[in-house]
């Protein structure tokens, strides 16, 4: 349980809330019976006892939040929330002060005005009622897909780069060959900008599956490619298993931290893809230099050769 759960959970056991039937945004384990706990991130949607991807529609009392640490998505989460409750309903939000949990305190505050407010373990809870004063057009519109980049893809935040190709991605996609072919996977897949490059430049793909932990990531890569030849998985690769057996992969691991001793989660999404090829199958991967990945591409695959190194990222070809 994060700081910010427990905080949460403190300000119910103190009698500053009243628990009742609620739902949960970003939920981690409930602070008392009859919630709805909405996670869209896979690993810790296993976590749950129960849970849903997303709420759709509902008319609640009390809502519950957690705050991440980017700021777009905790405005998009705010919206929603707003949407789902009940004339009169409760938010409360909560998040850690390391994450500008109290300078979105205060930004919340002078668009709703607060009811009420606690610090606990390093962490900011506070709390609304939805009468009439409404989010932002802005906070609004980011709560769902959305044009952005230069309009050719949908996306909204909580997915990874959600507003732009990221460096290390374009890199990868440069280095693609136009030869792959049979049946190719897209692990991290974000919003389907490596799916949308390999489609564009192999022609000889039969089919494509596209997996990310994240459900908004998997719902922006469903509306942005639209070819019949790719399906999408919501998985955690490094406790489910993959859907297929590859003839290659392309990989920009969801993460980028971690020592050698302390495997991040970009480096099990390595082994995962080498129990998930063929022998012979190609992986294409692209990471920051400095990350300790080639010792696991060595110990994993047959060979690899470094395809590309402009000083911030490396492009490499491993052979299954």
């Amino acid at each position: 349980m994060s700081q910010a759960s427990r905080a949460l959970a403190h300000a119910f056991d103190t009698g500053a809330l009243a628990p009742r039937r609620a739902f949960f945004l970003r939920a981690e384990d409930p602070p008392f019976a009859d919630i709805t706990c909405e996670q869209s991130f896979r690993p810790d949607f296993l976590k749950l006892k129960q849970a849903t991807p997303r709420i759709e529609a509902g008319s609640w009392l009390l809502g519950l939040m957690l705050l991440t640490k980017h700021k777009e998505e905790n405005f998009a989460n705010i919206a929603r929330a707003w949407s789902l409750l009940a004339e009169g309903g409760t938010l409360v939000c909560s998040g850690s002060n390391d994450d500008g949990a109290a300078s979105l305190e205060k930004q919340v505050g002078k668009v709703f005005g607060l009811d009420g407010t606690l610090s606990k373990f390093h962490c900011r809870v506070f709390w609304l009622t939805r009468a009439e004063k409404s989010p932002p057009d802005y906070w609004r519109d980011l709560a769902s897909l959305r044009p952005v980049g230069d309009g050719s893809w949908l996306s909204q935040p909580g997915i990874f780069s959600w507003d732009r190709i990221d460096d290390g991605s374009a890199l990868l996609a440069a280095h693609l060959p136009t030869d792959l072919s049979g049946h190719v996977a897209d692990f991290g897949c974000g919003w389907g900008y490596l799916s949308r490059e390999a489609l564009a430049r192999s022609p000889g793909i039969a089919e494509i599956d596209l997996v990310d932990a994240e459900h908004r990531a998997i719902e922006a890569a469903r509306a942005n490619i639209t070819d019949t030849r790719a399906s999408f998985h919501w998985l955690d690769l490094t406790q489910e298993a993959a859907p297929a057996t590859y003839d290659a992969i392309v990989c920009n691991p969801p993460f980028h931290a971690g020592r050698a001793a302390e495997p991040g989660l970009g480096q099990n999404v390595i082994a995962a893809a080498a129990r998930a090829l063929r022998p012979g199958g190609r992986f294409y991967i692209v990471a920051n230099r400095g990350l300790p990945y080639e010792p696991l591409l060595k110990a994993n695959f047959t060979s690899f050769e470094t395809l590309a190194d402009n000083n911030k990222f490396r492009v490499s070809r491993a052979i299954r």
